[in-house]
């Protein structure tokens, strides 16, 4: 996200932007790389809810913990 990213730690708050929910005002387009790059860094999960419909797109980013 545009803004969140803090001096010395490279990459803001990670987002994923459906297609139809564009977030071009306040998300800054990053390659696949980087955004794995800082996934990983971060020690992050990737929460996701299964859905029967193609309108299930809820997910979320935790932590793996430490």
């Amino acid at each position: 996200m545009k803004g969140t990213s803090k001096a010395g730690q490279g990459g803001g708050i990670l987002r994923i932007d459906f297609p139809g929910f564009s977030g071009e005002k306040s998300l800054r387009k990053v390659s696949w790389n980087q955004w794995f790059k800082i996934f990983d860094q971060r020690k992050l999960a990737f929460l996701h809810q299964k859905s029967r419909g193609k309108q299930g797109r809820f997910n979320k980013l935790i932590s793996r913990g430490k």
